[in-house]
């Protein structure tokens, strides 16, 4: 519920470009179409997407992701022997001139500890990027329907429970 008040207030404030447009900038990196997909009631987890792209001629690096759960933290997905794994990456490398994909399947932020509040197709989940090089950067993640491609069918509802890593905590 907190989450659901905040994230109208954010909207409220940034009427006149998330609303509208769904990208966002800061200096050389443009954000393209942050997004979640929606989550089961009983979900733990939800994975978010978006491109990145840097126009500029030095690399920076996405260090990080503030909201309002429990835990948020860059992941990827790596597959051994058939079986799919969430792994905690430190940080992705944005190289000068190039675009970086979060999805499914791929690098993405893990926003952890939904506890009964799932993502509900509309809603608007305010964050804050963290860039070693442009700083932080506010964006809206919105939350969108799977769909009938099976796009996004990735089981993200157990991920994180009992999880202790403590050199990853954001």
């Amino acid at each position: 519920m907190k989450r659901t008040v905040f994230a109208f207030c954010a909207a409220l404030t940034c009427a006149g470009t998330s609303l509208v447009a769904h990208e966002f900038t800061s200096g050389t990196l443009t954000i393209d179409h942050p997004m979640a997909f929606e989550t089961a009631r009983t979900a733990m987890s939800a994975g978010g997407y978006m491109t990145i792209t840097n126009s500029g001629t030095e690399a920076d690096q996405l260090v990080g992701v503030e909201a309002d759960f429990p835990k948020v933290m860059l992941h990827t997905t790596e597959e051994k022997d058939g079986i799919a794994r969430m792994m905690h990456v430190h940080t992705i490398e944005i190289p000068a001139g190039e675009t970086v994909a979060l999805e499914p399947g791929g690098l993405h932020v893990m926003f952890m500890g939904l506890n009964g509040d799932p993502f509900e197709v509309g809603e608007e989940i305010p964050a804050t990027l963290m860039f070693e090089r442009a700083g932080p950067v506010e964006v809206v993640f919105k939350v969108e329907a799977r769909g009938a491609d099976g796009a996004g069918d990735i089981d993200h509802s157990n991920h994180g429970v009992g999880q202790s890593d403590p050199a990853a905590t954001n």
